[in-house]
Parts: C-alpha cells; sequence; structure tokens
C-alpha cells in the first residue's frame, strides 16, 4: 500500500474509533466543527472570528454561521473591540462555559474508555507515536536547548547498533558488517562495564534518540577511548556532537585519565571536525578496506594533563 493509502486508511478508522461521522460527537449536540469552535472560544478567550478562522483554517462563512447560531442559543456574547472599531470580540458565556464543560468533560470520558484496555506501556507508546505524527506532519524548529543528554537505559545498545548501522549505509554506503562492528564493541562495553572508568551519554530530541558517544577503558589505566560518536540528521545543526565529546572529555578527565583516544575514518569530516575543535590531534592514518569500502583510518588523542 502507497503512503497515501496508509495514511487514508488510518484516517478511515480513527474517525470510526472516536465516532466523527456520526452528525454530532458523542455526548454532545454539536458537530466537529462547532465543537473546535468552542473549544477555540474556551481555550483562547476573548478574539475575533478572524483569529479563530486563522486558527483553525476554516471557511469564513462556516464560521460565521456557527458563531451566529451560538449567540442565537446563548452561548456566546459579543463587543466592540476598543483598540478596532470594526473588530468584534467573542467570547463564551456562563451558559457557553457550562455547555463546554460538558462536552469537554465527555469527551474525555470518552478517551479514556478508548485507552481503558491499554497496559501503561502501550499507553506511552500510543503518546510517543501521536507525537512523532504531530512533529513530521507539523515541524516545530528544533533548538539546542529542546536536546539532553542522559545516562543509558534498557533498549538503548540495540538501537544505537541498528541506527548507526542503518545512517552510514545510507550516507556512506556501509556494508552489514560494520553493523557487526558496532554490535561487538557494545557487547563487549556491556559485559565488561566498569562504572569507575567508564560512561556513555544518549541524546534525546522530543523523546527520540538523536545522538550517543562512549568513553571506554584500554589496557592502559592512563588511556581512554571515545568510540561510537553519532549523531542523527534529525539533530545536526544544534551542537549535539561539540555536547556529547565535551561531556565525554570531562568525565575522562574526572576518573583521572591523562590521555582520551579515537579512531575514526576521513570520510567522517563533520565529526573531525568536532574532534579537532575539542583540541584533539591526529597522529596518524592507514588506508584499509572495511565495510565494503576502501577507507582511510585516522587516530587522533587529546592530552588530558594540558
Amino acid at each position: 500500500m502507497s503512503l497515501v493509502g496508509e495514511v487514508r486508511s488510518f484516517n478511515r478508522f480513527y474517525t470510526r474509533e472516536i465516532g466523527l461521522l456520526a452528525e454530532h460527537l458523542p455526548q454532545s449536540e454539536f458537530s466537529l466543527a462547532e465543537a473546535r469552535v468552542l473549544y477555540e472560544l474556551a481555550q483562547a478567550g476573548e478574539q475575533t472570528a478572524a483569529d479563530i478562522i486563522r486558527t483553525l483554517g476554516m471557511d469564513k462563512a462556516h464560521v460565521s454561521r456557527i458563531t451566529a447560531r451560538f449567540r442565537t442559543a446563548g452561548l456566546v456574547k459579543s463587543r466592540i473591540s476598543p483598540e478596532h472599531g470594526k473588530h468584534k470580540l467573542l467570547s463564551l458565556t456562563a451558559a457557553g462555559k457550562r455547555t463546554f464543560k460538558r462536552m469537554n468533560d465527555g469527551t474525555e470520558s470518552q478517551i479514556e474508555t478508548l485507552l481503558a484496555p491499554l497496559s501503561a506501556e502501550n499507553r506511552k507508546r500510543l503518546a510517543k507515536g501521536m507525537r512523532e505524527v504531530q512533529s513530521l506532519l507539523q515541524p516545530k524548529p528544533a533548538s539546542a536547548e529542546d536536546v539532553r543528554l542522559r545516562p543509558l537505559k534498557v533498549g538503548d545498545l540495540g538501537w544505537i547498533t541498528h541506527r548507526q548501522a542503518v545512517l552510514y549505509t545510507q550516507e556512506y554506503g556501509w556494508d552489514w558488517t560494520y553493523e557487526g562492528l558496532v554490535a561487538q564493541i557494545l557487547g563487549e562495553f556491556a559485559a565488561n562495564f566498569d562504572a569507575k572508568r567508564e560512561d556513555a551519554w544518549i541524546a534525546e530530541l522530543n523523546d527520540q534518540v538523536v545522538g550517543s558517544v562512549f568513553l571506554m577503558k584500554t589496557d592502559d589505566p592512563q588511556v581512554a577511548k571515545l568510540r561510537l560518536l553519532y549523531v542523527d540528521p534529525a539533530a545536526r545543526g544544534l551542537g549535539v556532537g561539540s555536547r556529547l565529546v565535551h561531556a565525554c572529555i570531562e568525565r575522562a578527565r574526572e576518573l583521572g585519565y591523562s590521555k582520551l583516544t579515537l579512531w575514526t575514518n576521513d570520510i567522517l569530516v563533520s565529526a573531525r571536525k568536532i574532534y579537532q575543535a575539542a583540541g584533539f590531534t591526529l597522529q596518524g592514518e592507514n588506508r584499509h578496506h572495511s565495510f565494503g569500502k576502501d577507507l582511510v583510518g585516522q587516530t587522533w588523542t587529546l592530552d588530558l594533563k594540558k
């Protein structure tokens, strides 16, 4: 089924599930359009019909007919704007507020009934999925303040393995052997984790994992490795990579390491710029054939005692 078909199928399912095909909303005498106008007046307070039209994207004549019916029913009152003599400010009357409360309580009761069979975990999944649909269809520009760094939790290692493998295949054409390498590195990290010498950070944007980095021990107690830095395309330009690297550097200092080292490939230009800006210096390069590609590996180090 095409994406358009999938969206239409979901719309048919959801409108049927919540009763939008009926003449009136469940437990209400209002149509969907009337209920939305009533909701806007209840939530936003006093406003003009033009304000409602802009907010809801509805037809001007349709909104005019609805507000006229509300005035006749005693649900809405109006007054001339003191700032503009040609503008009428609409607001709910006391009867309108009581009517809205009955409608709103009925709607919430209906949704609670719909959600009742779901477990707590499935409720979280549903809420997360709905937020994602909203962000994809009506995206809000993300900012650096929207990103938070947190410790590892269950499920992260598998997700990072999957996401890095998919991302590097899409962007650089690397094959499935890279996924095997990431799985091996993270498997060993989990199996031999030492909280006194190692750490990890996950970057989240709107509850979605968009980056990670790991601080890992080596055989030399004075040297640690920065490994598996990645930033999802959805979070690029927000300084996520620099924040992750900075967190790793500061933690390495706290744990008493004197040197931090990393291995990367010269094709990962954005990551190299972050390392250079953080003070890492290039120690050496080697040509190799890995992940289905001819690559140039690079070793970088940072003196933590400076």
